[in-house]
């Protein structure tokens, strides 16, 4: 009898043995343009970026995120062992902005972290952080029960997802949910969990925001339910909505929110060179979150360990607490009071903008890299390289978009805490090197300076 030959899916320690370096992984990625599964735009991107500065705007967030719970009495101990975050007030109800580093400090990931019940816990977002924290359960010693819903692109053939989550912005929010609960939520402060009603539907929700800045006047829900009400939820908000002006927003405006609150999105997870992680590499499956990465942006160095940051250079200091052991305790520590970089916002100059447009389109071959409007993005990981205007290095730029609000273009940033300075200016290396990376996304072109003023505060609305 003929033996059947099991082909076991490759690992990420597999694949990086195809490649010289992991910066060539990752620098050419043939990762396709990202695919939405919702619309990029319901009517159009700029009165749906509007929305959320003015009445309200509101997003499906129902597809892009993958869920990973974890039930079991070990659940507790778990993220404490795993995240940065400090747990003394840690119970059911309440959300993390979850951090997890390596054993030398540098971030693996970050998701929300909600606490769905006693014993009852769950990480959503990219999965970075998620698969760390499962890895780290399944070879210690945790009495934890793991499972995943996946975001929709990642679903198996039949497969459907178990949740509906909206993201509801904008001044006119506290009225549109006081009308279909049926009474005000009252004070919520932020990243504070809450239990309300669309209709006859039971929902939960976190206080925050994805777009836009959080103000006193204004309110970010992120709304979870059964998938199977996803439509009548929908249905409701707008239908109440609408009497306040309320937009249904596309991908591309939740994107290019972001950049008005300061979101850097993801980093480069630490995981790629560590000899001590190469069973957490080969763990990891090479056709999963770490192993179809891509890095784009002006940035280059032949060394993976220059594309890691810790929480103190990525704006996640004030996540780091030294109350409770977890991995990456004792390098932080050792961090803790040396200088850092500063995130701030950049604006990117006008007339500069207006030079890269004209060159990308009416350049020929030396024409500049597009500028995508209303968000840039042709990589997971962005990082521009910043410069002095006398050359001297000062640090990486990362998510980029326009708004109509600001009027502007506007990337987070980080810089070093020196440079930090209220209306500094400064240049920003925009393209690849060489003509451009091999990533499907990246077309053939030049590199050419972009000013750009910083902001120590989001950048003020114009409009």
């Amino acid at each position: 009898m003929e033996k059947l030959e099991i082909m076991l899916p490759e690992s990420l320690e597999s694949k990086l043995s195809r490649f010289d370096d992991p910066v060539q992984m990752l620098r050419n990625s043939h990762t396709k343009r990202f695919q939405y599964d919702y619309p990029d735009q319901y009517s159009n991107w700029q009165d749906e970026q509007r929305g959320w500065a003015t009445t309200a705007t509101l997003f499906d967030q129902s597809y892009h995120m993958t869920d990973v719970y974890f039930t079991g009495p070990d659940v507790d101990r778990l993220m404490q062992d795993t995240g940065t975050n400090s747990f003394r007030n840690w119970a059911p109800n309440k959300a993390k902005h979850f951090v997890a580093c390596n054993d030398e400090g540098m971030m693996i990931g970050t998701a929300v972290l909600f606490g769905l019940e006693k014993n009852y816990a769950s990480l959503v977002g990219p999965t970075g952080a998620a698969n760390w924290v499962s890895y780290q359960a399944e070879i210690g010693d945790y009495d934890v029960e793991i499972s995943r819903d996946e975001r929709s692109a990642d679903q198996p053939e039949g497969g459907k997802r178990q949740i509906f989550r909206f993201e509801i912005e904008g001044p006119a929010v506290p009225e549109i949910i006081a009308s279909v609960n049926g009474s005000p939520l009252g004070d919520l402060k932020f990243f504070a969990m809450t239990e309300f009603r669309i209709g006859d539907v039971p929902v939960r929700a976190l206080s925050h925001t994805m777009a836009g800045v959080p103000g006193a006047e204004s309110m970010g829900l992120e709304i979870w339910g059964p998938i199977e009400k996803r439509d009548q939820c929908w249905e409701a908000l707008m239908l109440t909505g609408e009497d306040f002006g309320i937009r249904a927003g596309g991908a591309l405006a939740y994107y290019t929110g972001a950049v008005e609150s300061g979101y850097a999105a993801q980093p480069t997870p630490a995981i790629y060179s560590a000899p001590s992680l190469k069973g957490y590499r080969e763990w990891l499956r090479g056709n999963g979150f770490e192993g179809k990465l891509s890095i784009g942006g002006s940035f280059r160095s032949d060394d993976i360990d220059d594309y890691y940051v810790t929480p103190f250079d990525f704006g996640y200091g004030h996540l780091v607490r030294f109350d409770h052991e977890f991995i990456g305790r004792a390098a932080l520590e050792q961090m803790a009071d040396k200088p850092h970089r500063r995130k701030v916002w950049l604006r990117w100059n006008d007339d500069d903008v207006a030079r890269v447009y004209a060159s990308s389109l009416f350049g020929g071959r030396n024409r500049a890299r597009y500028l995508e409007t209303p968000l840039s993005r042709e990589a997971r990981v962005l990082m521009d390289a910043l410069y002095t205007k006398d050359g001297r290095f000062i640090g990486v730029s990362t998510l980029r978009g326009y708004t109509v609000n600001v009027g502007a273009w506007v990337s987070t940033a980080f810089v070093d805490e020196s440079d930090a300075v209220d209306g500094r200016e400064i240049v920003l290396l925009w393209g690849e090197e060489n003509g451009g990376t091999a990533k499907l996304t990246v077309e053939s072109h030049v590199q050419t300076e972009i000013r750009a003023t910083i902001h120590t505060a989001p950048v003020p609305h114009k409009l």
